[in-house]
């Protein structure tokens, strides 16, 4: 955002709930272990009762309006004040305000008024930021416009995991500039950055799809980086817990439908322009236990099966956009999120298959990669690509 388009009165948010591994990372990063903050039996002898978050830690938000919205990517925020004036406990959700109050036109700053409410439209922290706006050099942006037009851009969700994150390395070796989601794990990501001949190749985005403002959050990361995708990959996944039909309620399949249908739809619809503009190629991750149902499994395999439909519809209804489609369809593998199914029904199903192993996030990921670059797959969509050594065969 250039100082021009700025005005008085122009406002941003962000939204985020705290968490006890909030804090516990502020304590780590900054070295203020105070009592009240971390440990909640001393709290519990305090006047506050609970644990209270950094006052900083809630400020801290105001940096990320700052520097990602209002007025983003440039923002050199030099100066800030500051009041707390209640309590920010675990579990309480804040809201960071920015609002745009002077312009100073000869230095090209902005003055904001800064103010973070809680659940209940509490005041609990204000403040004033001073913000200057750094432009570009007018051929270093031409330069850099000119890379990213030349750059294949690919979304992939739940890139931290075995199968995204394979995924994701397969990518970038394949020339893609690669934004990257994750919820929790950011290690894995870090440590294949330093890897990278060009680490800006790889961005990363943190986000709980679950939480209020998630989704959200992703369409403004990917708005900030680029207009056009190229590809979208979409594996993300909660947990896959085996349940007796008797103890099942309809909770536990909205947990699965969140995640692998809801979500996704959502995410489509919201980059709709993003994903024409560069033609992109979607890949889901469906399974084999919609063709072949495991048992205990009725809530995992109805969502998938419901996105197997939506991957299908969306093929239909957004081919005159130019974005393909397409499902990848894989057996039980080795990845962290089947690490809890017991060793003997891994052996056994590998006993079954016809190639005699169980997949990896290597052979999946290459299925995906290969629907995904449209310069490999253009003519593919609608489909499903099963990758499960043989088990289920048409």
């Amino acid at each position: 955002m250039t100082y021009s388009e700025i005005y008085i009165g122009q406002k941003a948010e962000v939204i985020h709930q705290i968490t006890a591994r909030d804090i516990e990372k502020f304590a780590d990063l900054t070295g203020d272990d105070n009592r009240l903050h971390v440990d909640a039996a001393y709290a519990k002898k305090t006047a506050f009762k609970k644990q209270v978050a950094h006052g900083m830690l809630g400020a801290s938000f105001i940096s990320t309006v700052i520097g990602t919205k209002l007025p983003g990517d440039g923002a050199l925020w030099f100066s800030q004040s500051l009041e707390f004036l209640l309590p920010v406990r675990i579990g309480d959700t804040i809201t960071v305000i920015a609002e745009v109050i002077k312009k100073n036109d000869r230095e090209e700053s902005i003055e904001l008024s800064t103010v973070i409410y809680n659940q209940n439209k509490q005041k609990v922290t204000t403040g004033t930021a001073k913000v200057k706006i750094i432009p570009q050099i007018e051929a270093l942006e031409d330069a850099l416009l000119e890379e990213s037009e030349q750059k294949k851009i690919a979304l992939v969700m739940g890139a931290s995991g075995g199968i995204g994150l394979e995924v994701t390395k397969q990518l970038l070796k394949e020339g893609f500039s690669v934004i990257a989601h994750y919820n929790r794990n950011k290690t894995e990501l870090q440590h294949l950055k330093l890897t990278l001949e060009h680490p800006e190749d790889l961005m990363t985005v943190q986000s709980d799809l679950t939480a209020e403002g998630g989704v959200s959050k992703i369409i403004e990361s990917v708005e900030r980086y680029t207009s056009s995708l190229n590809a979208f990959v979409y594996t993300s996944s909660p947990s896959i817990p085996n349940i007796d039909f008797q103890m099942l309620d309809w909770n536990d399949f909205n947990v699965q439908l969140q995640l692998h249908v809801e979500v996704p739809f959502v995410l489509t619809q919201q980059l709709e322009s993003q994903l024409s503009n560069g033609k992109a190629g979607v890949v889901f991750i469906t399974t084999q236990s919609v063709e072949q149902p495991f048992t205990k499994l009725a809530h995992y395999t109805t969502a998938k099966a419901a996105l197997m439909g939506l991957t299908k519809s969306l093929a239909t209804d957004l081919s005159s956009k130019k974005i393909r489609f397409n499902a990848v369809s894989p057996s039980i593998a080795d990845t962290d999120l089947n690490a809890d199914l017991p060793n003997k029904f891994k052996l056994l199903t590998a006993a079954k298959t016809p190639l005699k192993r169980l997949a990896t996030p290597h052979d999946i990921a290459q299925a995906i990669v290969f629907l995904a670059d449209s310069s490999k797959s253009g003519f593919i969509t609608g489909e499903t690509i099963r990758v499960n050594g043989g088990q289920v065969m048409w």
